[in-house]
């Protein structure tokens, strides 16, 4: 397993939330909005501010089957994009409760 792979699991296992993102990127700053408004506490890794952020980024391909941003995961489950994560707005409360994230 590569050190981007494991770093990367890591980042996941390790946070209730875990967004890897974009600075620049319009669909990262809704899900990180999103989530913020929500109260989530949440690791969030800018790919594109960390020396070894494309590595990450191929990493989460093979975690996720997702190379674009954000790549999402709750209670280490693979939520996906801003697109899938506003598609359970409703059900985010409950499970950002339930993974501890509030």
């Amino acid at each position: 397993m590569s050190t981007a792979k494991i770093q990367a699991q890591n980042i996941i296992d390790e946070n209730a939330v875990a967004v890897f993102s974009k600075s620049h990127c319009p669909y990262c700053k809704a899900s990180k909005s999103l989530l913020t408004e929500l109260g989530a506490k949440m690791n969030v890794v800018e790919l594109d501010k960390i020396d070894d952020g494309a590595a990450l980024q191929a990493a989460l391909l093979e975690i996720s089957g997702q190379r674009t941003v954000p790549n999402i995961f709750i209670k280490q489950k693979h939520i996906g994009g801003n697109s899938d994560l506003q598609a359970i707005r409703a059900q985010l409360p409950g499970m950002l409760k339930e993974a501890g994230a509030l």
